[in-house]
């Protein structure tokens, strides 16, 4: 069943036996996908199989395990996991890149900040009162449930009740969604309401201008995301880049961009945290020389708006300050013709009659020495977790082993790039026989290079991917390896070097 009629089974609401075969035709993990790709001088094809085989292969390796194992089948163990050997060592290498990619490489300064947040810190930022999932209690045995959760396992049983609805709200919605091209600082931009017709690429600078993107440092740092991501070994292809809608936006953001979480929280924090404070959290900028500038100057006086509004004259002195420049230079011109101009001041709820002596409305120049402002804030929010579990997926396949053709014979092969793999070569000795079973193991810990000594003065370095074998003298396979593994040179190029030198 085609994704497409497995939509319109859920839309139509379709039986459960329709249903179900639907779901496993919209989860491509769960097939045996054909994928080929180009490594070195061959074509490789290889298969990608079941999330559950991954898991499978990930725990025996000791990439992770269910943390507190002795204790199985305990609901309070359950969804944690402890990262093993290899595990640390690619989370370690992914932390080594980032720090390289986006503090050395930005000039930035790196800060460390506790994981508790104060309430009173969380009242003044907006969260308490603006991140509020909804909660139910049962009452007979005092259980908390959030309504979304509970909402969705009373649907289970309501599948076609819950689907149909699901894709009819799903449809009512405009959606887009952003691909980056490093190499072009382009995306792709569809949006549609009802299914996605037309697929746009433009540069990041014209969305920028269109206003489809919020600024130049928002897209700028997607740019940045794009390139972390696809340099650690996420395939850009299934790499996605989503705009959140009006009604997902978080009550802080003036555009966000869903793929590790890119928000433009522009002066939100900052200002919010200074009114709650009563502290002055603007910067300063001094300027080598002096600028004159020109500004608009509202200046009310206070003895006439005291005798002509008495107990009310500081409210209407706050809102005369409060106007901005077109306000401003309307009421100075409406005063100027007819002597008087009625305005409203929304703190007492009506309108009020402002004559001519009672503000004065100008423009004066004037020095200035520096530039006060408050700094917006671009958040690039990164969850570890998510970005090590992405790789996993992204580099798991299997591929045929040298002894048959029968499933059980497929071999396991993480394909990590040089950058984050945890092992970056393995040395063996020449056993016959027995290479291909330690470059299998080896293949399993996404090692990309292995070397065999089976000579006194060259050696023999297969990539993991391609199997490709280029022969190397023993004074040169150290360097090789080091530009190998630095990203100084491909496996193409070792692989064309020593074809020359063969040659």
């Amino acid at each position: 069943m085609s994704a497409s009629s497995s939509l319109e089974s859920r839309a139509a609401g379709g039986t459960k036996p329709d249903i179900d075969a639907a779901n496993e035709a919209l989860n491509p993990m769960d097939e045996d996908l054909k994928v080929s790709r180009s490594v070195g001088a061959l074509n490789v094809t290889r298969q990608v199989p079941s999330r559950q085989a991954m898991a499978k292969m990930l725990q025996e390796r000791l990439f992770y395990i269910p943390s507190f194992k002795i204790y199985d089948g305990a609901a309070e163990t359950a969804g944690l996991f402890d990262y093993g050997p290899p595990c640390v060592k690619l989370k370690n290498n992914v932390l080594a890149f980032w720090r390289q990619h986006f503090i050395l490489g930005e000039n930035t300064l790196e800060v460390e900040c506790p994981f508790v947040t104060p309430e009173i810190i969380l009242k003044a930022s907006g969260h308490v009162d603006k991140f509020t999932d909804l909660m139910v209690k049962d009452k007979k045995n005092a259980n908390c449930y959030g309504t979304d959760h509970l909402l969705k396992d009373f649907c289970k049983e309501k599948q076609s009740f819950f689907y149909k609805i699901a894709f009819h709200s799903v449809n009512k919605q405009l959606h887009g969604c952003k691909q980056i091209d490093p190499e072009e600082a382009c995306h792709d931009w569809s949006c549609t309401e009802r299914q996605i017709e037309e697929v746009k690429t433009i540069r990041l600078g014209e969305a920028v201008a269109k206003g489809i993107v919020d600024n130049q440092t928002l897209a700028y740092f997607i740019g940045r995301v794009y390139l972390f991501l696809t340099r650690l070994g996420i395939d850009e292809e299934r790499l996605r880049f989503r705009q959140h809608l009006p009604n997902e936006m978080a009550h802080y953001a003036a555009d966000c961009w869903d793929c590790v979480g890119i928000a433009d929280r522009s002066a939100y924090d900052l200002q919010a945290h200074s009114v709650k404070s009563n502290k002055d959290l603007m910067a300063h900028e001094k300027f080598s020389e002096p600028r004159e500038v020109e500004e608009l100057v509202i200046s009310p006086v206070v003895k006439e708006t005291g005798l002509a509004f008495k107990a009310n004259g500081k409210n209407v002195v706050e809102a005369l300050k409060a106007m901005n420049e077109k306000e401003a230079l309307d009421m100075k011109a409406d005063s100027e013709a007819n002597g008087e101009v009625k305005f409203n001041v929304c703190t007492l709820g009506e309108n009020v009659s402002i004559k001519q002596n009672m503000v004065t409305i100008s423009y004066k120049k004037r020095k200035e020495h520096q530039r006060r402002f408050t700094p917006s804030v671009i958040e690039p929010s990164f969850g570890i977790g998510r970005i090590i579990y992405c790789l996993f997926e992204h580099s798991y396949y299997t591929r045929q082993s040298q002894t048959g053709d029968e499933q059980s014979n497929n071999l396991n092969v993480l394909r990590f790039p040089p950058l984050v793999a945890p092992f970056k070569c393995t040395v063996f000795p020449l056993v016959q026989n027995k290479e291909y079973e330690e470059y299998a193991r080896t293949d399993e810990l996404g090692v990309p290079l292995a070397i065999t000594v089976d000579s006194t003065t060259s050696v023999t370095i297969r990539e993991r991917d391609s199997k490709d074998q280029v022969r190397v003298n023993l004074k040169e396979v150290v360097v090789v390896v080091k530009e190998l593994t630095a990203g100084v040179k491909t496996w193409a190029d070792v692989w064309r070097a020593q074809s020359q030198k063969a040659i």
